[in-house]
């Protein structure tokens, strides 16, 4: 029983990855749950040392704020680069739309194209200066698709190191 339960927490975590760079899979959540699952079936060390509540409980503060931040990124960035609220709005808007409509592609190209197309349309802005916005909203999302994978890189490391 401890193997089975470890494979599925490895599967667990190897999906958390995969869905941090695919849409429609919430990647660290699904990581998060590979270590509780180790964390109730007594998942340990080689020395036996079990896996500790704290260990688990900033993780899963880890998962939250990566997860919240996942949607607010790209927002940020496209601001950064001189984007409007319109463009950081039509960011998350393209975003979700992709995600629904489109995956996994949509995702890249929906947030690019919320953005650029609210600059146009609701900012009046000139072509160059809409692509900028589109741009930080591009390299808002590679910002976000990093971070979440660094975090299930990180829960990754504890499931193997709790579940062999």
């Amino acid at each position: 029983m401890d193997i089975f339960i470890a494979i599925v927490a490895i599967l667990l975590g190897i999906t958390g990855i995969v869905g941090s760079i695919l849409p429609g899979l919430p990647g660290p959540p699904i990581s998060w749950v590979g270590m509780l699952l180790l964390y109730f079936w007594g998942g340990g060390t080689r020395n036996g040392e079990p896996m500790s509540l704290l260990l688990l409980l900033i993780m899963l503060g880890v998962t939250i704020i990566v997860t919240v931040l996942d949607y607010f990124i790209p927002a940020m960035l496209t601001k950064k680069t001189g984007g409007s609220k319109y463009g950081s709005w039509g960011s998350i808007i393209g975003l979700l739309v992709g995600m629904i409509f489109f995956p996994p592609w949509g995702m890249i190209f929906g947030t690019v194209i919320g953005a650029f197309a609210a600059e146009m349309i609701f900012s009046g802005k000139e072509t160059e200066a809409s692509f900028e916005a589109a741009w930080g909203a591009f390299l808002g999302f590679l910002s976000s698709t990093g971070i979440k994978l660094a975090a299930c890189g990180v829960m990754m490391y504890y499931i193997v190191a709790y579940g062999f």
